[in-house]
Parts: C-alpha cells; structure tokens; sequence
C-alpha cells in the first residue's frame, strides 16, 4: 500500500471527522434552551448550570436543600438568565412527578435533562448494608428512570431533545471500597446505553457521561464508614490530584459540548479512559490489580465504622497540599455545607 496515499487519505478523514463534529455542535445551541439538572444546586450539577446560564439557556435546579438552592440561584444570577429552584427528594417518585409538572408549567417545554444526582458512600463492604446499596439504586437509576419516563413523551411531542445521564468511571470498571456506587452507577450506565438507539428515532439524543475523579469539591459531601478518617483521607487525596482529576470547569465544557453534538458516550480524564481500555483488554490483569489497590485501602473497622458520617465531620489525615486544589473548588461549588 502507498504510503504517499494512505497517509493524505488518513489527514482528511481526520478532518472531515473534526469539521462534522464542530457543525453538530455548532446546530445545536443553548441559548433559549431548558436544562433540567438533578443534584444542580452544587458540584458538578451548579457548574453545568453556569456554563448554561452563560450561554443564554434556562435552568431548572432539583435538589433536597432549600439553603443550597437559594445560594445556587444568588449565584447564577449575574448571568441573567431565568432560573426556577425545586426541593425535591429524588428517592420519592411522585415529588419527581411533582417537579417535572412544575418545570413545564412554568416553562412550556424541556429541553435537556441532565441526570447528574448522586450520592458517594466510601467504605469496605462490612460496613454497608442492604439499605445503602437501595439508597444508591434508587438515587443513580429509579431517579433518572423515573425523570426519562416522564420527560421523553413530553420531547417527543416538542420534536426531540437531550438526554445527559452523569454515570462515573466507577460505572464501567469495578471499584474497591465504593461497592453501592459502582452497582448502581453499573445499572445507570446500562440503561442509558440501552436506551439511546430507541430514543434517536424521536431526534432523542442519549449521551451517557463517565467522569473519573473531578475537582467539583464534593469530597466533604460524601460519605464514608469503616475507619472514617482513614477513608476520608485516601478519597480527598484522589479528589485533588492533578494528574488523574480534572477542573470541574472544563469537566462541564466537555459534557456540554457532547450534549449539544449528540455524542453517545464520553469518558472524562485521561487516567479514567486508560482504566476503560484495560479493563476491556485486559480484565484478568484490573482484577489482580485493584486486589493490589484494596491492599492499600484500610481495612474494617470497629462497630462505630457502621455509622455514616461526611467528610466535613472528619479529622484532616491527608497532608494541606495533596487536597487543596478539591477545597478550592468546595468554596467556589457551594460544598460549603453538609448535612448532619
């Protein structure tokens, strides 16, 4: 084979690649735009809104803390854009009802819905119990199960629309310590990839977001058992290394600029992409090594280990320097505050 032809030919379908994608993106714009974000009145969820915001759209936040959502809307507000609150409690389906009915009330349509809710409970398996793995179902699957059958009659009607469901890494390679997050992020994961080619026939896009570690500040939010400091400070550590965590920032760009496109799936960080790959080469090789990882984690507590309690709540083990990148980014994404 001709090298001399091969390797223009190559050049230009590289290109023709970029340039279809940069005009998916460009066709579909924010501005005007509804966006319907689970879990929005911090983390992730509140950067998304900004950038939308920003951008000239409208946002819908859905969360349980009315302080929360009254400083997500005080924070948004210099953009100018409209911004409706909604307290609801994601694990009950007729409050989801409720806000879905508000929304389009008060809006006439949705736009984009963006599944980005989650809890992350951090500990050995000893410690949790049926009721944190039914917790963590009902929170990263029933919830947007609940949100997608309620909103997609609507999009059909409206022609269409977006489908952003905010998995993890966690959702495509097994991790130790995080076992109700990683089943249900599993079952998130499934759904929304099951979904999307049905959806795209009613112009339905279905993007499913696999995030690796992100600097949203959420390390004070989530909760650990077993030997809680311990855990707290291994978790925070991984939550603010710049070499295999990113700015929630340019987390948000990615995940909107694959919504605006259409794009079926996307795996943030470098580091989450190369655990993807060897796990689907590989998965003999991943398994062996997070025994290796597990190895280092710490291992089962006494009874009090049985108890939940927030990173906010605990001792700082983990050196200044190896988490302030994620404190950062906790005062800037209204992690500020934990419930009790």
């Amino acid at each position: 084979m001709n090298i001399r032809v091969v390797l223009p030919a190559a050049v230009v379908l590289v290109g023709a690649c970029i340039t279809a994608r940069a005009i998916r993106t460009v066709r579909y714009t924010l501005r005007d735009k509804v966006a319907v974000i689970t879990g929005g009145s911090r983390g992730l969820g509140l950067v998304l809104a900004r950038h939308i915001c920003a951008r000239g759209g409208r946002v819908a936040l859905i969360a349980r803390d009315p302080e929360e959502l009254a400083r997500a809307k005080a924070d948004l507000a210099p953009h100018g854009s409209v911004v409706l609150t909604i307290e609801c409690d994601l694990l009950d389906a007729e409050q989801i009802r409720s806000a879905v009915r508000r929304i389009i009330d008060r809006f006439g349509k949705i736009d984009i819905l963006i599944n980005n809710a989650g809890i992350i409970e951090v500990g050995p398996l000893e410690h949790m119990t049926p009721e944190d793995f039914e917790r963590a179902m009902r929170l990263h699957f029933w919830a947007p199960f609940e949100l997608i059958s309620q909103i997609v009659p609507e999009m059909r009607i409206w022609g269409g629309g977006r489908i952003v469901n905010i998995s993890s890494i966690g959702g495509k390679v097994a991790v130790p310590h995080l076992a109700p997050y990683s089943a249900s992020k599993f079952a998130l994961t499934g759904f929304s990839d099951a979904i999307r080619a049905e959806l795209a026939r009613d112009n339905i896009y279905v993007t499913t977001i696999a995030p690796g570690m992100m600097r949203t500040g959420s390390h004070v939010n989530a909760k650990f058992k077993g030997k809680h400091d311990r855990e707290f400070a291994w978790f925070a550590a991984s939550a603010g290394a710049p070499l295999i965590s990113m700015n929630a920032d340019r987390a948000a760009r990615k995940i909107l600029a694959a919504c605006r496109r259409g794009q079926p799936s996307l795996t943030l960080t470098f580091a989450a992409r190369l655990q993807v790959v060897a796990n689907a080469l590989f998965p003999n090789l991943t398994g062996y090594a997070m025994r290796m990882v597990n190895r280092f984690l710490p291992g089962a507590g006494n009874e009090s280990g049985n108890q939940s309690r927030a990173g906010s709540q605990l001792r700082r083990l983990a050196p200044e320097w190896m988490t302030r990148l994620a404190d950062r980014a906790t005062k800037k994404n209204n992690e500020v505050r934990s419930e009790p």
